[in-house]
């Protein structure tokens, strides 16, 4: 109807312009044909912006013609449209939502949980969530996002939710709401869970707890090390008396009395000497050497 009624008030300006010259005072006329001017091009620039549409940058254009929603979108820039339809702008921009969560524990524990999800609308997808939901889809995606929430901390106890299996539990949200989000046109970039509240006294067990199974693992550690090091001594023992049993095996009398020779030799070549006495076997006599 503005494209009809920008187009008849254009066509009225022309009309007035050309029969100006029908006024007999210049003055007059000159006044008429000015107005007729401004009206005109007034009229004619509302009638472009009716054909011309520009869809901002991080929006896609969905057109509805006669009531009729085109399946084609129109992609961020400049586009020609039948002067007759309305094309609404869907923003496909990284949306956040944070929100307060009251949910229940498997063991029927009170959690409060501060959640976070960010997600997208399809720009391929943008005509049937315009058909199906309608330009704002905020309450629709809150009211699945706190329902999923709960229904996913229900299966978990407290104290996994607070600290084992939080990333678990994120991730399980994540899927669940790309289940149930992607049919309806909505991309699912990830679900945080940001902050996890329980009752005092609740918290200071977990937090005892935790401390003990830290503790715990800590003189695991201890005596794992202390195992490692009193093998690593057993087996350094075993080698020595090996090496020991090796060499014991090995000196026979004529090796001994062959290093015992050689220490004497030695001995008798220091210069600090002065009597060295060799004992023979059993039944020899000794024999003194006087050094000079």
């Amino acid at each position: 109807m503005n494209f009809i009624f920008s187009l008849l008030t254009s066509l009225i300006a022309i009309l007035v312009f050309l029969n100006s010259g029908k006024i007999p005072s210049e003055k007059s006329r000159w006044a008429v044909r000015g107005i007729s001017i401004l009206i005109g091009a007034i009229a004619i620039l509302a009638s472009i912006s009716k054909v011309l549409v520009i869809v901002p940058p991080g929006n896609v254009g969905v057109i509805n013609l006669f009531g009729r929603v085109s399946d084609n979108t129109l992609s961020p820039g400049v586009h020609f449209v039948t002067p007759f339809a309305n094309v609404l702008n869907f923003s496909t921009r990284l949306k956040d939502i944070k929100e307060n969560v009251n949910a229940t524990s498997q063991e029927g524990l009170s959690l409060n949980m501060d959640v976070s999800l960010q997600y997208k609308l399809d720009p391929q997808k943008a005509a049937t969530v315009y058909k199906n939901i309608g330009v704002d889809e905020k309450e629709l995606v809150i009211s699945r996002f706190r329902s999923t929430v709960r229904a996913i901390t229900a299966n978990y106890p407290a104290v996994a939710v607070y600290s084992t299996k939080r990333q678990e539990v994120a991730q399980q949200l994540d899927e669940q709401l790309t289940q149930q989000l992607l049919p309806l046109g909505f991309v699912v970039e990830e679900a945080l869970l940001r902050d996890i509240r329980m009752p005092d006294t609740l918290q200071a067990a977990i937090q005892e707890r935790l401390k003990a199974e830290q503790e715990s693992q800590r003189m695991k550690f201890v005596l794992e090390k202390e195992r490692q090091e009193a093998e690593r001594k057993r087996i350094e023992a075993r080698g020595i008396a090996d090496s020991q049993k090796i060499i014991s095996s090995g000196l026979t009398n004529s090796v001994l009395q062959l290093r015992t020779i050689e220490a004497t030799e030695k001995l008798a070549q220091s210069s600090n000497s002065k009597v060295i006495v060799l004992g023979g076997e059993k039944g020899t006599l000794p024999i003194l050497l006087q050094q000079p």
